[in-house]
């Protein structure tokens, strides 16, 4: 019997900007060997699609955000997932608290070392530099 595709959730505060493009840009390099979804830590954008601002940011590297809708974290996402990818130390921290002793070691930052800044509020520079850095980080995720 074959192991299925590696089953991998990023999560961002809202899952509106850095979530939402962490998800994207794994499947695109990932492809058949993964499957990932996104969420955020509070509900505000849930339905919601992502950031205009990052959807404009990911489309100039090739990576189509318009379908993405907002998704709150769920234990249901903890479960399925077999690792979770925070964006930053926070939010790392807010994921402990959900966790429990199957899914707290599944917990880890998406720039090991790091935090994927939050582009929220800033200009379009910030948002395509977390492109990149996301870009750059997603091989230490991939098999």
């Amino acid at each position: 019997m074959t192991a299925g595709p590696r089953r991998l959730l990023t999560v961002c505060l809202g899952n509106h900007c850095r979530s939402p493009l962490a998800a994207v840009v794994l499947t695109e390099l990932g492809g058949p060997a993964v499957e990932v979804r996104s969420a955020g830590i509070r509900d505000k954008w849930v339905g919601h699609p992502a950031h205009q601002e990052m959807v404009t940011a990911a489309a100039a590297r090739g990576y189509d955000l318009t379908a993405h809708r907002g998704v709150h974290i769920s234990r249901d996402l903890l479960e399925w997932a077999d690792t979770i990818l925070a964006m930053d130390t926070g939010n790392l921290i807010a994921l402990r608290t959900l966790a429990d002793e199957r899914t707290a070691p599944k917990l880890g930052l998406y720039l090991t070392d790091r935090d994927v800044p939050d582009p929220w509020g800033k200009g379009q520079e910030a948002f395509a530099a977390v492109v990149t850095l996301v870009e750059d980080g997603a091989a230490r995720h991939l098999p």
